[in-house]
């Protein structure tokens, strides 16, 4: 080997050494955006209680297993059944069907569509840092055509799922992603 070949060759392993260096840093990173602390190893989710009167009652166990599996696939944090460095608990507050686009049909104002909305009040506290702790109301909704009434919809538990995944991502992103 040539001198000119073994210089560029250790420039290349040092640039890749620096690169490597320069891309770690004192957080957990991940490319779904999560920046956790590296003391936080655990986390708790108490069961989501429905406080919401039309709700049904499915929701609240569908709600608090899928809450759990989106930290457990999007973390490398470890499941514990309570007092997790971070801990989540709240309820669902809401859940409402109404009207959303209203239209005129032979001079009569009819519901063009139907929304579904629910909001979950979540008490989010870090145990290793205080000021990141909060409690919000998190909501989304989904609009479904208005010959669907609220049973169907109820019946439907994939449509409530996309409706509850939102709320989901959303604490998500407002606990751990920093987003």
């Amino acid at each position: 080997m040539t001198w000119s070949k073994f210089r560029r060759a250790v420039t290349y392993q040092l640039l890749a050494i620096g690169l490597v260096l320069s891309l770690s840093g004192c957080g957990v990173y991940s490319f779904n955006g999560t920046n956790i602390d590296p003391a936080i190893r655990t986390f708790s989710i108490q069961t989501i209680q429905t406080t919401a009167p039309n709700a049904p009652a499915f929701l609240t166990q569908r709600f608090t297993e899928d809450l759990k599996d989106y930290f457990q696939r999007n973390t490398s944090l470890k499941l514990v059944p309570r007092d997790g460095d971070i801990q989540f608990d709240g309820s669902i507050v809401a859940y409402d069907y109404a009207p959303a686009a209203i239209q005129k049909v032979e001079g009569v104002d009819l519901a063009g569509s139907s929304r579904l909305t629910i909001q979950v009040k979540v008490r989010f506290v870090n145990s290793k840092d205080e000021k990141a702790s909060f409690d919000q109301v998190f909501q989304s909704f989904g609009d479904f055509p208005s010959t669907q009434d609220v049973a169907s919809v109820n019946n439907d538990q994939t449509a409530v799922r996309k409706i509850t995944s939102n709320v989901i991502t959303d604490i998500f992103n407002k606990s751990v992603a920093n987003w």
